[in-house]
């Protein structure tokens, strides 16, 4: 009976055990915090319908089967990061999450929706700044902190954009960074970097930069972001590094003290396109200052910048602009593995009493989210069982000339996530029902096991 308990024990700090490494922040740049290699973000932004299309009854990690029909794609393109602007918490996510996790794919989150209390309104801050919205905030954080491969969150999305919005709102961004940092730091099991993603727009880009990198060393309440997204469409068809403008934000950021990469990128002035920029971005000249970036975007939407095409069955049709992407990230792969740093811890400058065209000296109600960082907020989520037919999609998928294509392929698992399998072992592996993805069960989760345990030893003996 000792012995039957202690292998129970054993089974139970086994699932406490991550096997898709979180990835962390040293210096200027991302790394994997087990490995400690660089990591430089190669991905796409993924909304399916657009965020204008996000009414809360589905979110892009809501159906497994998608997922399935999607994620088989992102690793054809060889991707490693997808980002996602609107999803709703208190959806079940735990399916998609593991199978992304098992595709060795992170998720960088927006926590906004353009849902009401869902968002900041950029104009009128205060109507919004509420703690029904926080809630919101917090519930995205609780659940999506509990996966290894949620790699950040985005505490907004070119919130501000014109005159107006950078008038009233930056201060209202750094409290939500400093809000998401506290909660994180108090409610969840490791802590996860929070950023901004910025407009295309040089007026307030570089200036608003500054003002979230900044801290005051005198008053601890307010943080500063752990990095910083940049939304640039400035490299158009057959352009060079200086032609783009690209060297100048070399220079904007070079002494950054904080990672930045691209959050969005991928001009369509030009069709189709031939992302000359996505084999630049990862060359030593840039990987020194830009960790990556993200390509906008991958389904089609009415703006024309998808990568694939979505029937109203659901069913997939690859654009040119895939293939051609495909074949840059393909060209960048030796590159990648080649960059290497000298990281110097480099300290936030103090923050300045003004900011080229920002305002940045509002008042802002005290304390508004301590009673929900003190008490944290209920929500689920966590990876989950998976058997063979949760990594086959029903959709099909239809190549550049609209012949369909053998989809007989299912999800890729590069992380060994299932006793015994592993990326090399033979396709169609049967993988036992009875079998658990021995990712992580959240730590709490565990240590109630734990307890539990205990209290069972105590009746026993």
């Amino acid at each position: 009976m000792f012995l039957l308990q202690c292998l129970l024990l054993f089974n139970i700090l086994k699932f406490a055990t991550a096997f898709v490494h979180p990835i962390k922040i040293m210096g200027t740049h991302f790394y994997d915090s087990e490995t400690e290699e660089p990591f430089f973000i190669k991905g796409v932004d993924y909304q399916p319908e657009g965020s204008s299309g996000f009414i809360g009854s589905s979110d892009p990690l809501s159906n497994p089967q998608v997922c399935a029909r999607d994620i088989m794609l992102f690793q054809e393109l060889g991707i490693n990061t997808i980002r996602i602007y609107s999803i709703n918490p208190d959806l079940d996510h735990s399916k998609c999450m593991t199978m992304l996790a098992m595709a060795g794919i992170y998720l960088m989150l927006d926590v906004n929706s353009p849902l009401p209390n869902q968002h900041i309104n950029r104009y009128e801050p205060w109507t919004t700044y509420n703690p029904i919205y926080l809630e919101h905030v917090f519930k995205v954080v609780q659940e999506f902190s509990q996966y290894n491969n949620t790699l950040g969150f985005f505490a907004g999305n070119e919130i501000i954009n014109d005159k107006k919005s950078s008038e009233v709102s930056p201060v209202y961004v750094k409290q939500l960074v400093t809000d998401i940092k506290n909660y994180i730091s108090k409610n969840c099991e490791r802590y996860i970097p929070v950023g901004y993603s910025a407009a295309d727009d040089l007026r307030y880009r570089v200036s608003l930069s500054k003002y979230l990198e900044c801290e005051l060393p005198q008053d601890k309440t307010i943080k500063s972001v752990d990095f910083y997204g940049v939304n640039s469409y400035q490299w158009c068809g057959q352009q060079t590094l200086e032609t783009s403008g690209y060297d100048e934000l070399i220079k904007a950021y070079q002494n950054y003290s904080k990672p930045v990469f691209f959050s969005e990128y991928g001009c369509n002035k030009v069709l189709p396109r031939q992302f000359l920029e996505a084999e630049v971005l990862y060359t030593p000249i840039m990987a020194q200052v830009f960790s990556g970036g993200l390509v906008y975007e991958f389904t089609q939407e009415s703006n024309n910048y998808g990568l694939i095409k979505i029937d109203s069955n659901g069913h997939a049709k690859i654009l040119q602009d895939f293939e051609i992407l495909k074949k840059r990230y393909k060209a960048i792969e030796d590159s990648l593995k080649a960059q290497n740093f000298q990281e110097d811890s480099i300290t936030p400058p103090v923050c300045k009493d003004k900011y080229s065209n920002l305002g940045t000296n509002t008042d802002l109600p005290k304390n508004l989210a301590k009673s929900l960082i003190e008490k944290g907020v209920e929500a689920s989520g966590g990876y989950c069982e998976l058997e063979n037919k949760d990594f086959e999609s029903k959709y099909k998928v239809y190549g550049t000339d609209g012949a369909l294509r053998d989809n007989s392929n299912s999800v890729k698992i590069v992380n060994p996530l299932y006793s015994g399998v592993t990326d090399s072992e033979p396709k169609g592996k049967e993988i036992k029902k009875s079998s658990s993805c021995n990712l992580r069960l959240p730590l709490k989760g565990a240590i109630r096991w734990l307890f539990a345990l205990v209290a069972h030893f105590y009746i026993l003996f």
